[in-house]
């Protein structure tokens, strides 16, 4: 499972980068492609630093994280998709696997929050 969402978290950034590159050059697509490329990258970066976290307190401070940056980048593939008018099937792909993915690491907190009163 955790290559899985490795992979995915991957992939979904590239897409986010490919969406932004065939944005208008004009000052608010800079700054919006700018800090969703920012944010969509450190989902990934974030959660494979999580998969080597040293303790289960690091763990969930790494994956808290993770969602803070998924659903920031969510928040500005909705502006870019208001912004700039886009209704295409790449952007409603990518607004709807980040909420897929921030659904899981919520999950995944939530699971290992649970474990650990557990103990």
């Amino acid at each position: 499972m955790k290559e899985q969402i490795k992979q995915r978290t991957k992939q979904a950034a590239v897409r986010v980068a490919r969406l932004c590159a065939k944005l208008p050059r004009n000052v608010a697509s800079y700054a919006y492609s700018s800090q969703v490329i920012r944010s969509s990258s450190s989902v990934g970066a974030n959660y494979r630093a999580a998969c080597l976290a040293k303790s289960t307190k690091d763990f969930i401070n790494k994956l808290k994280i993770v969602e803070e940056e998924s659903d920031e980048t969510i928040y500005f593939l909705e502006l870019i998709k208001e912004v700039f008018q886009i209704h295409d099937d790449e952007i409603v792909f990518l607004i709807k696997e980040y909420n897929e993915i921030l659904a899981i690491i919520i999950s995944s907190i939530k699971t290992v929050k649970v474990n650990q009163a557990k103990r």
